[in-house]
């Protein structure tokens, strides 16, 4: 779901510039997707997409959606061959009927043309469909000089997260290696482990406070802070701190992180990384972000949460307000106590990155 799409306004007179439209909403061409446009007093106010196909029921949550959002217009263009889309389509439709919703537009679009499924007239939407191309319109040239992206597919924007490769990998793995065994060395010459814990969770919280700091200088992290703060977070009371403090600002340290750390320390940064995305108004990026996240810990409890609240196409705004502030953390948390190192400690036994 993409919740920014008020600014900067392109004005559209037909099916034609509606497609070449659509990828500067999701960000990306799409492909076997399907998008539901939400309009409010003729202007853009909330796009969602779905890969195609999916079982029946999926769009189910837009009815609510919709309510929220004040939408009185849709516009639906599907991806795909007709076997995919229609059933789609005629779902979206259904729902908007039901909803009170009216459909300005429903298109198919397949392999370089288009059919609309609101008008039959043969001189504007023949049987074998109107050829298009979406990147040699009016509006993409438009949008892209209004600095409006989108990317050739949805995996070239997995790919603006992707790891790290090269040097930067090799001098991360080299930081990682060196935090662990600083902590690993502290542990053992404390001789009071809720001592230590309470500790490294202080420092922790200075040190979420410190990055946000520097990245709001336009700062990046060195590679050293990078590492430790990837441990931090790996702890529940000090991923929290970043989660209560945050702001769609902070997301390019989350994306920073995401891409830079060692995978098994990622979910944490890629959950934070979803949610000041999905609070900028791009769910796209969330997703993809929590796919990250979810395909090394499919366990995480944040990125399942948020998983949730994105597909189920619930506000940002549902939490705000409801998080607690990091005093009330610490008053629910209490004391800082060794158990809260257990999940650090766990990946600690994992095999350790060689140093290279």
């Amino acid at each position: 779901m993409t919740t920014d799409t008020s600014e900067p306004c392109l004005t559209l007179t037909g099916p034609a510039d509606i497609l070449a439209a659509v990828p500067y909403l999701v960000g990306f061409h799409p492909d076997h997707s399907l998008i539901v446009v939400g309009l409010v007093q003729g202007r853009a106010k909330v796009a969602v997409r779905w890969d195609l196909p999916f079982p029946p029921g999926t769009l189910a949550p837009l009815s609510r959606l919709w309510e929220r959002e004040h939408v009185e217009r849709i516009i639906v263009v599907g991806y795909g061959p007709g076997e995919q889309v229609t059933p789609a389509i005629d779902e979206a439709r259904s729902l908007a009927a039901r909803a009170g919703v009216e459909v300005d537009e429903a298109l198919r679009a397949h392999e370089g043309r288009y059919w609309s499924y609101v008008c039959d007239l043969p001189q504007c939407c023949p049987p074998q469909g109107m050829p298009y191309d979406p990147r040699a319109s009016r509006v993409a040239a438009e949008a892209t000089v209004r600095g409006l992206v989108a990317l050739p597919d949805r995996r070239s924007l997995e790919r603006t997260i992707a790891p790290l490769t090269g040097p930067v990998r090799l001098a991360m793995r080299r930081a990682t290696s060196d935090a662990v065994a600083e902590l690993r060395a502290g542990l053992t010459a404390s001789g009071d482990a809720d001592a230590f814990a309470g500790a490294f969770v202080s420092a922790g919280l200075a040190r979420v406070r410190a990055a946000l700091a520097t990245h709001a200088a336009g700062d990046r992290l060195d590679d050293a802070v990078a590492a430790r703060l990837g441990l931090d977070l790996a702890v529940v009371r000090v991923r929290d701190e970043a989660w209560t403090l945050m702001d769609g600002a902070h997301l390019g340290l989350w994306k920073d992180l995401t891409r830079r750390l060692e995978p098994r320390f990622v979910p944490p940064a890629a959950s934070l990384l979803a949610m000041a995305s999905w609070r900028s108004g791009d769910s796209t990026l969330a997703t993809i972000a929590l796919e990250r996240a979810l395909t090394i810990d499919p366990g995480y409890s944040m990125a399942n949460l948020l998983m949730h609240a994105l597909q189920s196409l619930l506000s940002p705004d549902t939490l705000r307000g409801r998080l607690p502030t990091p005093a009330e953390l610490d008053t629910a948390m209490g004391p800082a106590h060794s158990g809260w190192l257990l999940p650090l400690l766990a990946a600690l036994e994992e095999e350790e990155p060689h140093a290279a």
